[in-house]
């Protein structure tokens, strides 16, 4: 491949990347664009970090970490994203924007809801294990709850408990709160 053809997809990956957050206009999780992306065209991750670095280094897309400890970044899509936008969307061929529409339109549910109920486990010690379950909804926090478990099996059962039943523990907490 000559350096015509990789300045060539690069372009066409850095539009295909606008293109797909102009449809978010609240961002989207990096893992779910990264998804999405490898979805349309077979990229791996780092050549993906390296153009959404890129990027936002350019002031096109911003990526926020909201909390120091979050693994979790949006990325967003700029005023000047928007504006380079309008300027290269020629640069994505046809065949990729109608792959881009139809992979998008099916994975983007599966992404946010999958990402709205998390939790997760943090060994402190090896009897010692912080477990953190959120609830997420259009990328702000909306419940939290951080507790320690005494073992591995206990963290575990936790965090799948969590996973599998929020849609139950969560409105049990609230009334629990409420009273």
């Amino acid at each position: 491949m000559d350096i015509s053809d990789n300045t060539t997809a690069l372009a066409e990956n850095k539009v295909l990347i606008l293109y797909l957050l102009d449809q978010v206009p609240s961002g989207i999780i990096e893992d779910g664009l990264f998804k999405i992306v490898t979805s349309i065209n077979n990229v791996n991750y780092f050549y993906f970090k390296q153009v959404l670095t890129d990027l936002d280094e350019t002031k096109l897309v911003g990526i926020i970490t909201k909390d120091e400890d979050e693994k979790e970044s949006i990325v967003k899509i700029t005023s000047e994203g928007k504006n380079a936008l309008s300027l290269t969307k020629d640069v994505l061929p046809g065949i990729i924007k109608l792959k881009a529409d139809f992979v998008f339109q099916k994975e983007f549910p599966l992404i946010t809801e999958e990402t709205s109920v998390t939790a997760e486990f943090i060994p402190k010690s090896e009897n010692d294990y912080t477990i953190k379950c959120k609830i997420v909804e259009n990328n702000e926090t909306i419940f939290e709850v951080k507790t320690v478990a005494g073992s591995r099996d206990r963290a575990k059962k936790i965090v799948d408990n969590w996973n599998s039943n929020a849609d139950k523990i969560y409105p049990q907490i609230l009334n629990i709160l409420l009273k």
